[in-house]
C-alpha cells in the first residue's frame, strides 16, 4: 500500500510540473503578442486636412514598417487630447502648440508635439464683401478659445482695424486687450468649426486654415492669411511620456521622408499651407 501511494505521489508531481511547464510556454508567447499590439496605432483627427495627409503620406510609410492605423475622428478640441492622455489613441493630428499647451493646463494633462505638419492658415474671408473694408459697427466673427482669438486679432490687427494692448497673454486674451477700435468692431465669438457657417450671418469671419478646407473654402479666396509663426504651426501630439518610444520615431521619420514631402508638393489641395523647417 505504501508503495502504491509512492507511485500515485509521483505521478502527481510530474503532472504538475508538465502543468507549470505549459504556463511557462504561454508566458513566453506574451511578449509575441504584445510588440503585434505596439504595431497597432491608433491616429485622432478632427475635420480637416490632416487625415488626409496622414493617409496619402504617412501611412504607406508605416505599413512598410509593419504598422496597422486605426484612425479615430473627433470633432472637439479636448477629447482627442484627453484620449492621448488615457491611452485610447496613441496620436493626434489637429492643433498647434500654444492650444495643445492651454489644454495640458486647463485638463492637467501632458501631451508634447512630436514633429511639425503642413498647416493651412487661418485667413478672413467673407461672402458680403470682395475686399477688405470696414466701417463703423462692421462685425467679425472668430473662434472664441483665447488662443485662436488671439490669431484673428492679429489678423485684425494686421490689416489696421483694431490695435493690441501690448504684451498680450495668448492663452488669456480677450476683447478688454484691445486698445484701439477705430472703426467699433463688433466682435462675435464662436465655436472655431462654426466659422465658415456665419460666412451669410457676419460681414467677416477669422476661420481656422482646416476648417476651411474642410468646408470647401479655399485659402485663395481670403481677404487676408495670417503671418502664421511657428508655435501656430500644427504638430503631431502624443503623451510626453512616449515621446521617445519607436513609434513616434517612425512617425517623425515619415513626416520628414522624402517620399512624403513629395506628396504635399505635388498635391493641389495642400497649395498654400505653412510648411515647418524641415521642408526647407
Amino acid at each position: 500500500m505504501k508503495k502504491n501511494w509512492v507511485i500515485l505521489f509521483s505521478i502527481l508531481m510530474i503532472l504538475s510540473i508538465l502543468s507549470g511547464c505549459g504556463n511557462s510556454s504561454k508566458n513566453a508567447d506574451a511578449p509575441t503578442n504584445d510588440k503585434k499590439d505596439d504595431k497597432q496605432l491608433k491616429i485622432g483627427f478632427n475635420p480637416g486636412p490632416y487625415i488626409d495627409q496622414f493617409k496619402l503620406g504617412i501611412e504607406p510609410i508605416l505599413k512598410e514598417k509593419g504598422y496597422k492605423i486605426k484612425y479615430v475622428n473627433f470633432t472637439d478640441g479636448i477629447q482627442p487630447n484627453l484620449a492621448v492622455a488615457e491611452g485610447t489613441i496613441d496620436a493626434n493630428v489637429f492643433q498647434h502648440t500654444l492650444y495643445m499647451e492651454s489644454i495640458n493646463d486647463k485638463e492637467n494633462i501632458d501631451l508634447t508635439g512630436a514633429v511639425q505638419v503642413p498647416t493651412p492658415p487661418m485667413g478672413l474671408y467673407s461672402s458680403k464683401h470682395k475686399k477688405l473694408e470696414a466701417k463703423k459697427g462692421t462685425t467679425v466673427s472668430m473662434p472664441s478659445d483665447p488662443v485662436n482669438m488671439t490669431r484673428a486679432m492679429r489678423i485684425l490687427e494686421d490689416i489696421g482695424w483694431i490695435t493690441l494692448k501690448k504684451d498680450v497673454d495668448p492663452i488669456k486674451i480677450s476683447q478688454e486687450d484691445i486698445a484701439e477700435n477705430k472703426y467699433n468692431i463688433k466682435i462675435i465669438p464662436m465655436e472655431a468649426a462654426q466659422g465658415p457657417r456665419a460666412l451669410q450671418d457676419v460681414d467677416y469671419v477669422a476661420v481656422q486654415g482646416n476648417f476651411a478646407v474642410s468646408s470647401g473654402l479655399k485659402l485663395t479666396s481670403a481677404l487676408q492669411l495670417e503671418k502664421m509663426e511657428s508655435p501656430y504651426i500644427n504638430v503631431v501630439a502624443v503623451k510626453k511620456e512616449n515621446v521617445k518610444k519607436q513609434y513616434v520615431k517612425d512617425i517623425i521619420d515619415a513626416y520628414h521622408s522624402k517620399e512624403f514631402k513629395a506628396v504635399i508638393s505635388s498635391t493641389k489641395e495642400f497649395e498654400g499651407y505653412t510648411l515647418p523647417d524641415y521642408f526647407k
